[in-house]
């Protein structure tokens, strides 16, 4: 017979996988393909499980492995249970009764691997299948003995799975290599985290490590890893009592501020080792969300505290309380590592930039001046939030040292500023900003003294000194040349003088507003007209007309009596 290869490289898992629902963790979605592919399977083959009435079970036997879609039944039945068996695993966060049904069903799954794994053993199947439905056992097994939590059948489990897999890696060529040692990467993170439990201290430091590089670790092991490094630090916490912040030490109560305290060291180093931007956004998010948490904490202390020196009558000299002070310090904490994330994003928005007016390709939306000038407007704001924590107002060197930072911020703000003006060639304006840039420039260089130390993590002035003396010239340059372009060469096909359509119909003109939203047509609303206004008419004749006399009338009407009232009633006239 032909050699079978259902699992073709791995590939057929992981394109399924990641074609349906796998990609964004939707393992309900993916359970469904795995039925609908099964069906699919036994409907062509006629490998019936019976009908509606009655259940005949049959196994795929050694004797029908011609056809490989044998195998991929058994490879799709261990797919379903496993992706089953994840998803309760996310359900069981919040209904713990699943872990049950879970662990029955990564068990099935194993049950589906060992068939499978049996099956290859066959001549029919190649040795590169062999491989791959060994390491599928594997993995798996050691999934089920991680949930079971026995750390050591699960740790030999998942090495024998990364030795296949690395063997597979070396065996092929480049291409194919890739997928291979994806999934060795996957399963590493798991194989450290049993020999943690097993004792291995030295795991821990390798977990943050791979926590670091992978950009947050997935599936089973994401939550474990975070609840083991709290874990960890609440042990550290307890020996904890107190933190000393700019020549004042101040005790510490609160175990989750102790546990946050204890953890910003490891994370700042984790933000300046970070290997990509994005990985570094995500450790940012997550640090800044901590030290939210540890300021609340802290803020439903300070409300009684509060209350009682409002209550207590002797005056403490303006001196903040313990708990005020410790307050000031975690938002002071916030307010950097805020900071340092805008000017992280700022320095990438500026390649950015950079890069674009070397390349200037057309497409996505690329970055503008403006962009930046958002960022450091957020963090000047932020420094202003620093100059008003309370226990701070009096800190001569504090204050220094944050006027200067802002004078920083400000120069770099006025640049980008200045060349969103060249952008629109008003060279004037950007001119005088520039100028605005080396004023701010100088005062840091000429206040920096006893405080270049802590200038030293900020962007370094001088870079920026250079670079706008080099734009000011080229400024001034692109200045005269503008002033001195005659008007004439000017193609009067494309001169626009602002008039709408309906009063130049007699000229030619290329206007491309015409086929935009912004179009001109006619003036509206329309401008007011003179029109005549509607004559008057003056009787002057009337004064001069005389009426003629009435007497006989009236007189008439008087003598009439009765008759002349009948009369009047029915209109005759006398």
């Amino acid at each position: 017979g032909s050699s079978a290869n259902p699992l073709k490289d791995g590939e057929i898992v992981k394109e399924s996988q990641q074609q349906h629902g796998l990609r964004h963790g939707d393992f309900q979605r993916y359970r469904g393909y795995c039925s609908r592919r099964l069906r699919r399977l036994r409907k062509t083959l006629n490998f019936k499980m019976g009908n509606r009435h009655k259940f005949t079970g049959k196994k795929v036997t050694e004797e029908i492995l011609s056809d490989n879609r044998y195998l991929l039944l058994i490879l799709m039945d261990a797919e379903r249970a496993w992706s089953y068996a994840m998803q309760l695993k996310q359900e069981a966060n919040t209904e713990p009764r699943k872990r049950f049904h879970l662990l029955s069903r990564l068990r099935k799954a194993v049950k589906h691997a060992e068939e499978l794994e049996r099956l290859c053993e066959s001549n029919r199947v190649d040795a590169k299948t062999k491989l791959e439905a060994q390491a599928y056992m594997a993995y798996l097994t050691g999934m089920l003995r991680f949930e079971h939590q026995e750390w050591k059948a699960a740790m030999e489990a998942f090495n024998k799975c990364k030795t296949i897999y690395e063997k597979l890696a070396n065996a092929f060529t480049e291409e194919q290599a890739v997928l291979y040692n994806q999934r060795v990467e996957e399963i590493s993170p798991n194989i450290r985290y049993c020999a943690y439990n097993i004792g291995d201290q030295s795991a821990m430091n390798e977990l943050m490590q791979m926590r670091l590089r992978s950009g947050g670790t997935e599936g089973l092991l994401a939550e474990k890893l975070e609840a083991l490094i709290t874990q960890t630090r609440a042990k550290q916490a307890a020996t904890m009592s107190e933190v000393e912040w700019r020549g004042r030490t101040v005790p510490v109560k609160i175990d989750k501020v102790r546990i946050f305290l204890l953890g910003l060291a490891d994370n700042e180093a984790a933000i300046a080792q970070a290997e990509n931007e994005e990985t570094k956004e995500r450790l940012f998010e997550s640090l800044l969300s901590e030290c939210r948490d540890a300021i609340q904490a802290v803020r439903e202390e300070l409300k009684p505290d509060q209350k009682q020196r409002e209550h207590s009558l002797e005056n403490d000299s303006g001196k903040v309380s313990n708990i005020q002070y410790l307050h000031s310090y975690l938002t002071y904490i916030k307010l950097s590592t805020a900071i340092k994330r805008n000017e992280s994003m700022a320095k990438s928005l500026q390649k950015a930039l950079l890069q674009q007016q070397r390349s200037d390709e057309d497409g996505k939306r690329s970055p503008r001046p403006q962009d930046l000038i958002r960022l450091y407007d957020i963090i000047l704001q932020n420094l202003v939030e620093l100059t008003q924590l309370p226990g701070l107002e009096e800190d001569k060197n504090f204050q220094k040292e944050i006027g200067l930072k802002t004078l920083v911020y400000k120069a770099y703000r006025c640049f980008f500023i200045a060349q969103s003006y060249v952008l629109v060639k008003k060279w004037s304006e950007a001119l005088v900003l520039y100028e605005r840039v080396l004023k701010y420039a100088r005062e840091v260089q000429s206040g920096a003294g006893a405080h270049r130390n802590s200038l030293k993590e900020l962007p370094d002035v001088q870079d920026l000194i250079t670079q706008v003396n080099a734009e000011k010239y080229s400024l001034q340059a692109a200045a005269i040349l503008d002033a001195n372009d005659p008007h004439e060469t000017e193609s009067p096909s494309q001169v626009k003088d602002g008039k709408p359509l309906s009063e130049r119909f007699e000229t030619f003109c290329l206007d491309p507003s015409l086929v935009s939203k912004q179009v001109s047509l006619v003036h509206f609303p329309p401008g007011f007209q003179p029109i005549p206004c509607k004559p008057l008419f003056f009787d002057l004749a009337l004064n001069h007309v005389a009426f003629p006399p009435l007497e006989d009338k009236v007189e008439q009407k008087a003598k009439s009596g009765l008759t002349g009232y009948i009369k009047g009633i029915f209109g005759f006239k006398s």
